[in-house]
C-alpha cells in the first residue's frame, strides 16, 4: 500500500474526522468556526482533525479574505474505492453478466 493510501485510511479511521467529512459533503466551503458549531469538540481539536484531513488530501482549503474555507476532496476516496472495492465489483458484475448470457442462450436453445 502506498503512503497516500495510508494517510487516507488513517484519516478515515477516526469517527470525528468522518463526521467532519460528512459535514463538508453536506455543506462545502465552511470555515473553522462553522465546523466547530456542529461538533462537540474544542476549536483546537477540530483544527487538528482538519490538518490531518488536509494532509491526506481529503480536505482542501481556499483563503477568502481573513477566512479559510474548507472543501471536501472526494478524489482520494474514489481512488481507494477503485483500488480496493471496484475491482471486486467488476468481477461480480461480470459473473452476473455471464449468468444472464448463459440463461438467455439456454432459453433461446429451448425455443
Amino acid at each position: 500500500m502506498d503512503t497516500d493510501d495510508d494517510g487516507v485510511f488513517k484519516a478515515l479511521a477516526d469517527p470525528s474526522r468522518r463526521k467532519l467529512l460528512d459535514r463538508l459533503h453536506q455543506d462545502s466551503g465552511l470555515t473553522l468556526g462553522e465546523l466547530c458549531r456542529a461538533h462537540d469538540m474544542s476549536r483546537q481539536a477540530v483544527a487538528k482533525h482538519l490538518a490531518l484531513l488536509e494532509a491526506a488530501n481529503l480536505v482542501v482549503t481556499v483563503k477568502r479574505g481573513r477566512e479559510k474555507l474548507h472543501y471536501l476532496n472526494p478524489v482520494p476516496i474514489n481512488s481507494i474505492y477503485m483500488r480496493w472495492i471496484g475491482k471486486f465489483e467488476r468481477d461480480r458484475l461480470q459473473a452476473l453478466d455471464n449468468l444472464k448470457q448463459a440463461l438467455t442462450q439456454k432459453e433461446n436453445h429451448h425455443e
